[in-house]
């Protein structure tokens, strides 16, 4: 298996990413987030975990951004309510030294310093067979939980709506 492909999805997710952490504009910024989360799904399809990596599309890429942009949009006012200022040293301080110590902490993980003992191999399931869990004995909570994401974002577009007479 060839790194290429990797190394190309990981400068596209990370990349896009930082980009939208640097951004002031919100919009943008949720933009390149999509971006960024369909690089994941792509790490997960070329890691052979396709379902995971189409959960990832619907969830992330479908749901969550159109929330946040509904968010954005119905949130703010005026064009220039979408410029955030520019952060203090102190803000950027306390955002670079956690994440520091997470990418420590996951490369530390990754290159082998905390070896895993009595590994058991990965169960072999199709992503068939999680579909027809999903829509057998599941449905009904696959149900309830597009209907709870439904008014969840209905609440949010009434409680963001402006106060009328009507």
């Amino acid at each position: 298996m060839t790194l290429l492909p990797l190394i190309f999805i990981m400068l596209l997710t990370l990349g896009s990413a930082a980009t939208a952490m640097m951004l002031r504009n919100l919009i943008h910024s949720a933009l390149l987030l999509i971006l960024s989360w369909a690089g994941i799904a792509a790490f997960y399809l070329w890691a052979g975990a396709e379902f995971v990596a189409f959960a990832q599309i619907l969830v992330y890429v479908g749901a969550v951004s159109m929330v946040v942009l509904f968010a954005v949009l119905l949130t703010r006012r005026s064009r220039a309510d979408l410029e955030v200022p520019p952060p203090a040293l102190k803000r950027i301080f306390l955002a670079v030294f956690p994440a520091a110590l997470i990418a420590g902490l996951l490369s530390g993980a990754a290159f082998g310093a905390f070896p895993v003992s009595n590994a058991r191999p990965a169960p072999e399931i199709t992503v068939k067979e999680i579909g027809l869990l999903l829509l057998g004995p599941h449905t009904a909570a696959l149900l309830v939980i597009g209907v709870l994401l439904t008014v969840a974002l209905l609440g949010a577009i009434v409680i963001a709506s402006p106060d009328t007479k009507d």
